[in-house]
């Protein structure tokens, strides 16, 4: 036992170690571009530039994935999330593309072959741009490209982009001291200030300018609480096993005669941790009490039997729309909760609103995946003939249950877009539909159960029974190899009302938006306890508890950013979305950012939130 808590512990050290290394190298490359991390990214130009400052080499396609026509700026943690799914490219990458090229494995391509296909294919080159490679004397000799050459250079040239940017960092005191949020100047015998005393609460009514809710969740050098801080505050609240008995959700008899509309819909895991989900817009004809809840979807109703997305805490975000989409008012979150359902009971005025989906990310996060073998998909019958196995057939049914969002058996061209967008980027146009038609089982118009098992052994029949694809496909949406969901959480959304016919429809799959996050921030700051830190009255720690969930909010009403450091060494049972038990987060100037989620890991004990922030 102790050799395995030894080689736990130095796991995570190891991954700690290695999160710092990549925040490190992300905050050099920005820096190079950048004056400080709190400055945005202005330009698709711009971000094409720190990429390529990062190591990588983004074509057009790529930058204008995360430069959208609606985008207008990206913050530091918007790079840190792109520099996360966009790897550099290997050596062995890069040979095998050109392997694709020279077929008879020489080792050369002719300039004229390299100038045709780089002027003419994919992300067309100009002759310029073309040019400029082939005069290059390192990797170029009588007519040809040694393209082994060509990949060290580019290897050697990307290495060094990210060391003189390391360099620079190093030689800068000033910016290596923003480096984890802490101070790594200051000497090591700083002293532990006392613990604040507990203010009254501080009720803050105006909007303010928010900071995005991810923040810098890098490691500390020298993770002790409070040491080579400026100030400090303390908060704790001890909460009972199953702590939810105030918040029931009531449900009048009545109810079940109103009217209803339901929708289902997905909390999707990205490779970085960064979690999207569907977004609704709700459409209420009149004036009418509502009672709008939601829970994870157990889209297997085997009898006794648990999943691990069933304990996935859900939540709403509900929105009032005033004019347009850009001007959202709070209206509540669902925080009455009933068991594994959250909801919010109360009255609507006509009009849209919007329903924002929400998880902490405290139960759906990343884990490294223990698996021995990986599942077969396909298999050749006696005939000779591909066929899907019967466990990935029960995988597809789970599928299509969970992008059936209006619950009727069949999927609309909405609805199984929502499904290509998310394992292939791209939309199925009317056109491309009408060929479905032609060649799948459809009922008015919509792809049937039947239809959608054909359409992947199609694909299967496509790639000759590689399983490549499919396997995209699957990862995509939350599956490991061993055929199970354990990156993804299927909901399911009702609204009832009294007076009127409700209508909900699925509109985006998305990350959480800013109007989620400015939402989170005023909820806890209208609804929670408020701490002006000692000695830095600038400084306000919101804390607020609804049901299993706590929330912290960092306000920061000074001129200058702050790095404040967070320290839950001394928390009992207790899961935090950051995933770290020490962290720290940088914060604007003039704004406020979720600072952690924390949620009980047994909810059958009683659990401790004993949180420190401390000023560096």
């Amino acid at each position: 036992q102790k050799v395995m808590r030894l080689e736990s512990s130095q796991g995570k050290k190891s991954q700690h170690a290695e999160e710092a290394i990549f925040y490190m190298n992300c905050r050099a490359a920005y820096l190079t571009v950048f004056k400080s991390s709190l400055e945005n990214i202005k330009s698709k130009e711009q971000l094409s530039l720190v990429l390529q400052q990062a190591g990588r080499n983004p074509c057009q396609k790529t930058v204008n994935k995360y430069w959208t026509s609606q985008t207008t700026t990206l913050n530091f943690d918007d790079f840190c999330t792109i520099l996360k799914k966009e790897k550099p490219a290997t050596k062995t990458e890069l040979l095998e593309a050109f392997g694709k090229i020279d077929t008879d494995n020489t080792g050369y391509i002719l300039h004229d072959e390299l100038y045709k296909i780089l002027t003419t294919r994919g992300e067309k080159m100009t002759r310029d741009e073309v040019s400029a490679i082939i005069k290059q004397a390192d990797f170029n000799c009588s007519g040809k490209l040694d393209y082994n050459k060509f990949c060290d250079l580019y290897m050697t040239t990307s290495e060094q982009c990210c060391k003189t940017a390391r360099e620079k960092l190093e030689v800068d005191s000033r910016l290596r001291q923003q480096q984890f949020g802490n101070q790594a100047e200051l000497s090591s015998e700083g002293i532990t200030l006392p613990v604040s005393k507990p203010s009254p609460r501080i009720s803050r009514k105006t909007d303010h300018k928010l900071a995005p809710t991810k923040g810098d969740s890098r490691t500390p050098s020298r993770p002790s609480s409070a040491q080579s801080c400026k100030a400090s505050i303390s908060t704790t609240i001890s909460m009972g096993a199953s702590s939810n008995r105030n918040t029931k959700l009531i449900e009048p008899d009545t109810m079940k005669e109103w009217q209803c509309a339901q929708s289902k819909g997905c909390f999707y895991l990205e490779e970085d941790g960064e979690i999207i989900s569907h977004k609704y817009k709700l459409h209420l004809p009149q004036r009418s009490t509502v009672c709008i809840t939601i829970k994870p979807l157990n889209v297997h109703q085997v009898e006794g039997k648990s999943y691990h997305w069933l304990s996935v805490d859900t939540a709403l975000c509900i929105l009032k729309e005033n004019e347009t989409q850009e001007n959202l008012q709070l209206v509540s979150f669902t925080e009455q909760q009933n068991k594994e359902m959250f909801g919010w009971k109360g009255e609507l005025g006509s009009g849209v609103y919007w329903l924002l989906p929400f998880t902490t990310g405290c139960r759906l996060k990343k884990v490294k995946p223990q698996i021995a073998g990986e599942a077969k998909l396909v298999y050749r019958g006696e005939d000779g003939e591909l066929a899907l196995t019967k466990e990935f057939r029960a995988a597809l049914l789970d599928i299509f249950e969970t992008i059936d969002l209006d619950g009727n058996g069949l999927l609309s061209l909405e609805e199984y877009n929502f499904f290509e967008l998310r394992t292939s980027g791209e939309k199925c146009d009317e056109e491309a539909w009408a060929v479905c038609k032609e060649n799948f089982d459809m009922k008015k118009n919509e792809l049937t159960r039947q239809g959608f098992m054909d359409l992947n052994l199609m694909e299967a029949n496509d790639r000759e029974g590689d399983p490549s694809d499919l396997w995209v496909t699957l990862l995509s949406l939350g599956y490991n190899k061993a055929l199970e969901m354990t990156e993804a959480c299927p909901f399911v959304i009702d609204i009832y009302a009294e007076k009127c016919k409700p209508r909900i429809k699925a509109i985006y799959l998305e990350a959480g938006s800013s109007q989620l996050n400015r939402a989170i921030c005023k909820s806890v700051v209208n609804k929670g306890e408020g701490k002006v830190m000692d000695g830095c009255e600038n400084i306000i720690i919101y804390t607020y508890k609804a049901g299993r969930r706590i929330t912290s909010v960092i306000e920061n009403k000074s001129e200058n950013k702050v790095i404040i450091h967070v320290n839950n060494e001394q928390s009992k049972n207790c899961l935090s979305n950051r995933g770290l038990t020490v962290f720290a987060v940088e914060v604007a100037p003039k704004s406020m950012m979720v600072s952690q989620h924390v949620m009980p890991l047994n909810e059958q004990e009683e659990w401790l939130y004993n949180c420190v922030h401390s000023l560096l």
